[in-house]
């Protein structure tokens, strides 16, 4: 009788306190909340996402006229974009890490940890936290609020992995990897030429409304066939996204490819003036057995890509092949 009246009092005494603490210290209520909170639910007022690494590699993201940018200069790859956002909105906390776990953890953001700060349309910093490495299981991500002291193990509800891939991207990681991204409408003129094939290079220019179709090469007899119903505005569709796979600039074999001929050189000018050109060289083409001929014959997969921004790309054959036409594709049979 004696020990349930004991618990009994301890219980109430227990509530009592907790009853004053909570009343009593609102601003630590108020604090904890502050420290374990790490979401932005209102993706659409962020404005600009910074990003900064121990070993000076920093990030700046800005939202523009409907997309983001990078570095000041490139559109941002919307996928990447849209996976940060997701992160930004949803990430909240697991679990506390026991006392000898939180010293870990506290020293691995130390020493490697991503500082994430975000911004709204006024440039007020909204929220900013320390990000780092997953648990063991790699279910959890080490996080901490940037003014607090005690770490915590984040993740994204209904979604397992490492937190941290969607904001570690660097440099051209971040990019969009558009080779063209010109919508039909805004084409004003093409050219596609295949320097070692001639008389399969051609140009579009926009007359009015319409289409014209020529060769490149003022030597290439024209075809005097008529036009396949919708095949200049079917090709053209091609270009409003046509990707890279990689970038790859700092590939020492760049510099090579200007002394090479091209297989294919492709120059788009929008209705605005702008221009942008692409060179393509098959890049290690495989020997395959045609099944039907029983030849051996070149196969490939791949393009090296040189732009008229400056950029070294890789782009799969499987997506460049719909803009790879010849002149003769345009005609009926």
């Amino acid at each position: 009788m004696k020990k349930t009246l004991f618990l009994l009092l301890a219980f109430i005494l227990l509530g009592i306190a907790a009853i004053w603490y909570i009343s009593a210290k609102p601003d630590n209520m108020s604090r904890l909340a502050s420290e374990r909170t790490f979401a932005v639910p209102d993706t659409a007022s962020i404005y600009k996402i910074f990003i900064a690494d121990r070993y000076g590699v920093n990030t700046l993201l800005e939202r523009k006229n409907g997309y983001w940018q990078f570095d000041g200069k490139y559109r941002a790859r919307k996928n990447a974009m849209d996976n940060l956002l997701d992160a930004i909105r949803r990430v909240e906390m697991k679990f506390q890490p026991p006392a000898p776990m939180s010293r870990n953890i506290i020293n691995s953001l130390a020493t490697d940890g991503l500082k994430v700060e975000i911004y709204d349309k006024q440039d007020k910093m909204v929220m900013s936290y320390y990000i780092g490495g997953s648990t063991s299981d790699e279910r959890g991500t080490f996080i901490l609020r940037d003014g607090f002291e005690q770490p915590y193990v984040a993740h994204l509800p209904g979604w397992e992995g490492n937190l941290r891939f969607r904001y570690n991207l660097a440099g051209d990681e971040w990019r969009d990897r558009a080779v063209f991204s010109t919508q039909l409408e805004d084409i004003q003129a093409l050219s596609v030429e295949y320097p070692l094939q001639r008389d399969k290079s051609f140009r579009i220019e926009r007359k009015g409304d319409e289409f014209a179709l020529y060769p490149f090469y003022e030597i290439t007899p024209q075809i005097a066939r008529p036009l396949r119903d919708g095949a200049i505005e079917a090709y053209l569709i091609g270009f409003a996204h046509l990707s890279a796979e990689t970038y790859q600039n700092k590939n020492p074999n760049r510099d090579s490819l200007d002394k090479m001929i091209p297989f294919c050189e492709i120059m788009l000018t929008d209705t605005k003036g702008n221009t942008r050109s692409a060179r393509f060289y098959p890049r290690d083409p495989t020997i395959v057995e045609n099944a039907t001929t029983g030849k051996r014959e070149e196969v490939v997969e791949r393009f090296n890509c040189l732009s008229s921004t400056g950029d070294f790309m890789v782009v799969q054959n499987v997506l460049l092949k719909k803009v790879l036409w010849a002149y003769e594709y345009f005609f009926q049979n």
